[in-house]
């Protein structure tokens, strides 16, 4: 039988933690638990636990994505066997130890799947995790164009053949999760989800996830990158209605292109500056991402104006309304292409095996 490694991060856990850590040692997992910065009252619960398990102790909170990491690192390191299998599950007693040696039955029928353990959101499911999971489920498809039935699930589990994988994706706290997804759409390693029972204690109360702090966190890249074209759509607008304003006497056919070409250049000047610095924090050579970035504003004002002139002639939808309209469908595909392709960080260029495994 394969070795089987339960990881648990855990922050100020409650005693529940105790009970979860025996099952798993019973049932035959080797279980790592990270202490991951927990005040000195916590102590007993990882005295306790650390008969049974391997505690691995961080200084101060570092996150849950750092802390799925030291645990990652320690076994890549100490393993004793050429395969095992890794399932990384919450500390607060929320999955279930059957659920456990489920998926990690899975990761060893589909070793080269991430494996993810879904819940049911039309059953006994807390409120505001129903609302988290159906933004981040639209975000994670807006962004691969790949549905997932659980994107914040914190059950999972994979073979060692990802875990290099898995130790090289960026994220400190719990956009790790997210970026972890994003990933594996984009590497096409496949993703298979199969349905658990999750406990709600209190309605999730003990959560440490901080709705708004830790969400933008899971959203900053797609909300940064929103911020930066929010300003220049207001001045490529802004620009768009000035001169639209001036030239109102003369024939729509040839002006309405022309502005918005001239708007255009303007805010997407402004706009490459403020991604390339702000946005994406991209060092490539400037000759480079600027080739890349005004061809793709090319296509887009190609594709861009053709449409508003389409709107605004053909249809007869106001010059105004229709700018708007034009903008909100040419934003996502912008975004997919500057994040993935423009601005993507030298790290995110993995090793060929990862572009191959199928």
């Amino acid at each position: 039988m394969k070795l089987r490694y339960a990881l648990i991060p855990a922050y100020e856990p409650e005693s529940i933690l105790i009970e979860l850590v025996s099952k798993l040692n019973e049932i035959g997992f080797q279980v790592i638990v990270i202490n991951d910065g927990s005040n000195e009252k916590y102590q007993d619960i990882f005295m306790a636990v650390s008969n049974i398990s391997i505690v691995l102790d961080h200084d101060i909170n570092k996150g849950k994505g750092h802390a799925i990491k030291t645990g990652l690192s320690y076994i890549y390191k100490h393993h004793t066997q050429d395969d095992y299998l890794i399932v990384t599950l919450d500390s607060d007693g929320q999955h279930k130890v059957s659920d456990v040696l489920m998926l990690a039955d899975k990761a060893n029928l589909y070793p080269e799947s991430l494996i993810l353990g879904y819940r049911d959101f039309d059953h006994k499911v807390p409120l505001r995790s129903r609302f988290g999971n159906k933004i981040t489920r639209l975000v994670y498809y807006l962004s691969t164009k790949q549905k997932l039935r659980d994107t914040q699930t914190g059950l999972r589990s994979f073979s060692n053949k990802l875990i290099n994988f898995m130790l090289d994706i960026n994220g400190e706290r719990y956009e790790y999760e997210m970026n972890v997804l994003l990933k594996c759409a984009k590497y096409k390693i496949p993703m298979r989800e199969f349905e658990i029972e999750t406990v709600y204690f209190d309605n999730n109360l003990e959560s440490h996830f901080e709705t708004i702090k830790d969400s933008l966190l899971v959203y900053k890249g797609i909300l940064k990158f929103a911020l930066s074209s929010f300003v220049s759509f207001i001045i490529d607008y802004g620009l768009y209605s000035i001169l639209i304003t001036i030239t109102s006497g003369l024939d729509s056919i040839i002006v309405v292109p022309l502005v918005n070409v001239i708007a255009r250049i303007v805010s997407s000047t402004i706009n490459f500056n403020i991604n390339k610095r702000l946005v994406f924090k991209n060092n490539d050579n400037l000759l480079k991402t600027s080739i890349q970035y005004f061809t793709l504003v090319a296509v887009i004002l190609f594709g861009n104006t053709i449409l508003l002139s389409i709107l605004v002639n053909d249809l007869f939808i106001n010059k105004y309304l229709a700018k708007i309209l034009t903008e909100c469908i040419f934003f996502t595909l912008s975004w997919l292409i500057q994040r993935f392709i423009i601005f993507r960080k030298k790290s995110e260029v993995r090793e060929k095996k990862y572009e191959t495994i199928k």
